[in-house]
Parts: C-alpha cells; sequence; structure tokens
C-alpha cells in the first residue's frame, strides 16, 4: 500500500528519501511492476526527474541512463542485432513505452532475455548510495545479491560494450512466450568467451567465462543440470542449453 509518492528534483534529494527505515522507500520507475502484492505501508521515490534518461556514447562502449525505456533502447543505433531481439522479447510494444532499463534489471527473474544476454555482454552498473561515491560492477556479480543491497541505493547508469559480437538463441511454448531456456554468447575480438543461460530461476547464470569457447556445450549443460521446475525437467534444459549455446557459437563463427 503506498502511502506516501515524492518526486524529487536530484539524485541528492532522492538518495536521502531512500534512505529512511520508515516508511519503507522504493524508487519508482516505469511503474509495471511496484506495489503489486505490497502490504506494508511503502513510499515511492519517483525518479521521472532527475535526468536519468540520457544516451552517451564513450568510445567502445554506450552509457544508458538508468531511466532510458526498453522502447527507447531498442532505437539506438549500432547494437548488435540479437539484443535489439532480446529487447523485443522482453516486453510487449505497450510495456516497453514504460518499463526502464534499471527496473528491469532489478526485477526480472531468470527467464530475462534481456538480462540474460546483457550478463553475456559484461554489461557494468552504476550505484549510487548516499554519502557515498559512485560504484561501478558488473551485471553477474551484482545480479545474486542484488535484492540484499539495493536498499538505499539507485542504479543510475548501464554501459553496454560495443566491441562485441553476440547471439541469443532460445525455445519456448510460443515465439512471443518466455523462454523455457535461452542461451546468449558474447565474443570479443581476443576470443574471449561469455555464456549466460536463462529460462530457470531467480536470475540468468553466468555458464562460461574464457579466453576462447572451448568446452561450451558441457559448460551450459552443467549449468543447467539441475534446473528443473513445472516448465521442463532438469534433463531436457540440461540438453537444450547445450543446443542453444551450440548455435550460438556457430552463428557467430559460421565455416
Amino acid at each position: 500500500m503506498i502511502v506516501e509518492y515524492h518526486r524529487p528534483k536530484s539524485v541528492h534529494e532522492a538518495l536521502t528519501l531512500l534512505a529512511r527505515e520508515q516508511p519503507v522507500s522504493y524508487p519508482l520507475a516505469g511503474g509495471t511492476v511496484i506495489n503489486r502484492g505490497m502490504e506494508i505501508p511503502i513510499a515511492v521515490v519517483d525518479l521521472q526527474a532527475l535526468s536519468l534518461d540520457t544516451i552517451v556514447p564513450k568510445g567502445n562502449l554506450v552509457q544508458v541512463g538508468s531511466m532510458v525505456t526498453l522502447q527507447k533502447l531498442l532505437e539506438i543505433e549500432g547494437l548488435p542485432e540479437d539484443l535489439y531481439q532480446a529487447i523485443r522479447l522482453e516486453a510487449t510494444y505497450n510495456l516497453r513505452q514504460l518499463a526502464t532499463v534499471g527496473g528491469t534489471l532489478i526485477t526480472a527473474n531468470g527467464r530475462s532475455p534481456l538480462v540474460t544476454i546483457m550478463m553475456a555482454c559484461n554489461v557494468e552498473i552504476e550505484l549510487e548510495q548516499l554519502g557515498k561515491k559512485p560504484e561501478r560492477v558488473k551485471l553477474g556479480d551484482w545480479l545474486p545479491i542484488r535484492h540484499h543491497i539495493m536498499p538505499g541505493k539507485l542504479i543510475t547508469s548501464i554501459s553496454v560494450p560495443l566491441n562485441i559480437k553476440l547471439a541469443y538463441e532460445f525455445v519456448a511454448r510460443t515465439p512471443a512466450d518466455q523462454p523455457i531456456v535461452c542461451a546468449a554468447v558474447g565474443q570479443w575480438e581476443s576470443g574471449r568467451t561469455r555464456l549466460a543461460l536463462g529460462g530457470w530461476g531467480s536470475a540468468p547464470v553466468l555458464a562460461l567465462d574464457g579466453p576462447n569457447p572451448d568446452g561450451i556445450e558441457t559448460a551450459a549443460q552443467d549449468a543447467y543440470s539441475t534446473a528443473e521446475d513445472e516448465w521442463a525437467s532438469a534433463e531436457y534444459r540440461s540438453e537444450m542449453a547445450g543446443v542453444l549455446s551450440r548455435r550460438c557459437l556457430q552463428r557467430l563463427n559460421p565455416g
């Protein structure tokens, strides 16, 4: 139940509100998730006036403000094609107009196409907390602990690398459904290869990060060897994780 609404005009003001113990305060981004099933009194801190919706190219990176909507992210030129595909699969057109990049990272579960491919990209997020210097952390390090460390903090931007090849493959009940299993592979000119898997659990998982793709299929199968739920057996997911990772690699390195 929302009992207070605030619309701060600066990041410092927003962080001051979020640092309060009572009432418990949550950042309000696109508003597509907050207040669902909330039984305790909460305050919301609307982030719309904080100028966190900018997109800034920086060499081999593009720095995306946390309040950039998924639709605006889809309209950035020069991103890998499979990243665009993952954005389209993440949400319908109407939801993409509202949902933000930062909000998606906070609320996504393991079935998120966008967060899976962002993990393969090795994106970096910037966090701010009252009275401390901004902190930059890798998405893969932050995801497993996000709900424990985020009270009082804000995601202000996400840095996405451009000097990378990306491939995303998935299986689902229908092309528009959330994935039962999905795989995303990012590969750099040096040969460094990252494999992220989604379709199960509370967050996508990193199955491989190495100087080359050796063993990628086995790594995928091992990572999903216990990935069982009401949607699919662990045996099926393990097998398909290997197949999808191999397909991604073949697309990145044809012939």
